[in-house]
């Protein structure tokens, strides 16, 4: 029930100690501001560190190989291992109904790249369709690579938008132009974007049946490239992944005669482990994020209840009036709980809004590496309030409860 009396007499209180009030409060309001912007600095990694795994598929898996090391069989270290077109149809047959994207890839090294007059040092690639999904890379015009250029050895090519720029901006329309890679001609289909930006915008592609036939490449594969179908769980998706990547290295091995302890020759990079590494990191920095603002406003709290404490010691006299004419130990300690849980609730409060503010305004604009967009969701601003009360409670309980237990004898002697 509201007892404007009771809550008058708070105010008259405040209002006699305002410095005091002031900096206890400020105590509180500077904890949540510090535990908000922190929290806030935390989310931001963590869409930072989104962000860079969304330049290409988070689960893709890439293989490739390099020379053996070790000896094995009767062989000798320092044999370069080279997949064939074989290893991939093998994976793609027994491992397929996991698939969700594959490419092979042939690189073809020293090409040259010209249009015209114009000349440029760009990588050429020979990939399958999917490598689009798997290095998410978006068309802003034409066409990618389908299935129909991989079964005909078409002459077709994919540029990026940052070739188009520096090697085609003479040309308003690229597509049906032709693009001569090594002196021969191939048609120009479709201009691409890479969301990793312009360090992955530096290469052309064009079917791998092609590039292995034009350029010398045999059944060559350089690297071969995998996303998993999805799952429902990161965990399970980390656990099919992490499977998958051990069975397709031990069969590479065993078709190569690479020793199972040669760490170099056959070489696989899943995606998945290096997101676990930074989201467990993130996840750790959350934690230690919210274990310092929680000592902050302990620390805050702490102050309110020794001021609690001694506006107990100064109206003892008071106090032990009010029990002398009948009050009950629960009004006593009622009466100290308003005043604590409406300083720390007030305050509290107070830090919230200026962080949160803070958050919204700065936060679109922090452009750090691995930080975007600090924020603080509406889920963690409703856990504030409740540890704003909880603290409250906190500081004036124990002071509360001293008071509720003084002696109306005692507390009327008290000078």
């Amino acid at each position: 029930m509201f007892d404007l009396d009771r809550w008058q007499e708070i105010f008259e209180t405040i209002r006699k100690n305002k410095l005091r009030t002031f900096l206890t409060g400020l105590s509180v309001a500077s904890g949540i501001f510090i535990l908000v912007i922190l929290l806030g600095f935390g989310q931001g990694m963590q869409n930072g560190i989104r962000k860079e795994f969304e330049a290409d598929a988070t689960n893709r898996i890439w293989v490739w190989t390099q020379v053996t090391t070790k000896k094995h069989k009767g062989l000798n270290p320092g044999r370069r291992i080279q997949m064939q077109n074989s290893n991939y149809d093998h994976i793609n047959s027994v491992y397929g109904d996991q698939l969700e994207y594959k490419t092979g890839q042939f690189r073809v090294r020293g090409a040259t790249i010209n249009y015209k007059e114009e000349s440029g040092s760009y990588g050429v690639r020979g990939v399958d369709p999917n490598l689009q999904q798997i290095e998410n890379q978006k068309m802003l015009s034409g066409r990618y690579i389908n299935n129909t250029d991989i079964e005909t050895n078409n002459k077709v090519v994919v540029v990026s938008n940052k070739i188009k720029r520096e090697l085609l901006n003479k040309v308003e329309n690229p597509l049906n132009e032709y693009l001569q890679l090594s002196g021969i001609n191939f048609k120009i289909i479709g201009i691409y974007s890479d969301e990793g930006g312009e360090r992955e915008e530096n290469r052309v592609f064009i079917p791998i049946t092609t590039a292995q036939n034009v350029f010398n490449g045999s059944n060559r594969i350089g690297e071969m490239g995998f996303t998993l179908k999805p799952e429902e769980s990161f965990e399970k998706a980390l656990e099919v992944s992490t499977k998958f990547t051990a069975n397709i290295k031990q069969y590479l091995q065993q078709a190569h005669s690479v020793a199972p302890d040669d760490m170099s020759a056959i070489n696989v990079h899943n995606m998945l482990d290096e997101a676990k590494r930074f989201y467990t990191l993130t996840d750790s920095i959350a934690y230690f994020f919210w274990f310092v603002g929680i000592c902050t406003i302990i620390a805050g709290v702490v102050g309110v209840s020794n001021i609690m404490l001694i506006v107990v010691k100064e109206r003892t006299k008071e106090i032990g009036i009010r029990k002398a004419l009948g009050a009950k130990p629960w009004s006593i300690v009622a009466m100290i709980l308003r005043e604590s849980i409406f300083v720390t609730t007030i305050s509290g409060f107070a830090g919230l809004i200026l962080s949160m503010a803070l958050l919204e305004i700065v936060g679109p604009n922090v452009e750090v590496d691995y930080i975007l967009n600090p924020s603080v969701n509406f889920s963690i601003a409703i856990s504030m309030v409740f540890i704003l009360i909880i603290a409250g409670a906190l500081a004036g309980f124990f002071p509360s409860w001293r008071a509720a237990n003084i002696q109306p004898i005692e507390a009327l002697r008290d000078e």
